[in-house]
């Protein structure tokens, strides 16, 4: 091969990082689809591409978002282009990148712009503590009935968003904690919501609100219960019929059935009859209310592997 010094070369673009991404969405079709993505060092630009199927045994790669420089759309970096640092839940990937990346001249240069994100990054440490006190109010609460709770306060968020954009204001989330009785003080409240409403309208994704206020679980958890869903809604239209949840889940291995303390109708019945109280129509399952069922059976379950088996022995994943 030739490489070349004048141009973009191979060299330059293999300073990466790879990733993989999802969308934070209730919409079943987005949710679950599966991205990889590239994040280049050298200007800072990222792509991602999409993993599509055709048939039962072709897959190819799509584009799904051109390469190009892109900023925060939200939060303290709003209107900040993306930055390594930005992804670090990759940990390792993330420290070898890095090092690719500084060159010797700029180590030990401290400028203006270096000092504005160390400014961020302790307004982001200061969010994150926000938070965590909440949930750790919160966590004794949920511990023991978290299914009841997060699928019960999913469905009245849906209820009360009569204009159907997702967002509700900081009484209908006061009024929502109430109910479900899960009152945090008016101080921590208050500092939640000054996170939250980071754009001074008033009004806050309630998808976010939940994921501030109660937190959400890791992505090796949500990995499996994206892959439950794709493998029910195999027409990926981003609902599941009743139906085909009663004819889809096996209770044969389940605790209890072994046990002989319950029989396969029973915990199917009662698994249905639960999931049921999270649904806005009456014979089909969206992934927004399969992901609150997971949800509070996450913070019920503390060992991830336990988690998982919980997905992938009933569903066969």
């Amino acid at each position: 091969r030739i490489r070349t010094h004048s141009t973009l070369t191979e060299n330059v673009l293999s300073h990466k990082l790879q990733f993989d991404g999802r969308i934070i969405s209730r919409n079943g079709r987005d949710a679950c689809r599966e991205l990889i993505g590239f994040f280049f060092t050298h200007d800072q630009s990222l792509t991602i591409y999409e993993y599509r199927q055709f048939g039962k045994n072709r897959t190819i790669v799509l584009p799904f978002i051109q390469k190009s420089i892109y900023s925060h759309q939200c939060g303290r970096r709003k209107g900040k282009q993306y930055r390594l640092g930005d992804f670090y839940v990759v940990l390792f990937c993330f420290v070898f990148v890095l090092y690719i990346f500084h060159s010797c001249e700029h180590v030990n240069c401290r400028t203006a712009s270096m000092e504005q994100e160390d400014d961020i990054i302790i307004q982001e440490t200061n969010d994150r503590l926000v938070f965590k006190a909440i949930q750790d109010v919160l966590k004794e609460k949920l511990h023991k009935r978290g299914v009841r709770i997060l699928t019960g306060l999913g469905k009245y968020f849906q209820q009360l968003d009569k204009e159907e954009n997702g967002l509700l204001d900081k009484a209908d989330f006061k009024q929502a904690l109430k109910v479900f009785h899960l009152e945090v003080s008016e101080k921590d409240f208050e500092s939640a919501w000054l996170i939250l409403d980071d754009n001074g309208n008033g009004k806050v994704d309630y998808g976010e609100f939940k994921r501030g206020i109660i937190g959400e679980m890791n992505e090796y958890r949500k990995s499996y219960v994206r892959k439950a869903f794709m493998k029910l809604d195999f027409n990926k239209t981003g609902s599941v019929p009743i139906i085909n949840i009663r004819k889809c889940y096996c209770a044969k291995k389940h605790s209890q059935v072994i046990s002989g303390h319950s029989t396969e109708e029973e915990i199917i019945s009662s698994f249905l009859e639960t999931l049921k109280v999270a649904c806005s129509k009456s014979d089909e399952v969206s992934y927004g209310e399969f992901e609150d069922y997971y949800e509070g059976l996450s913070i019920e379950i503390i060992d991830d592997e336990d988690f998982v088996t919980t997905l992938r022995t009933p569903w066969g994943i």
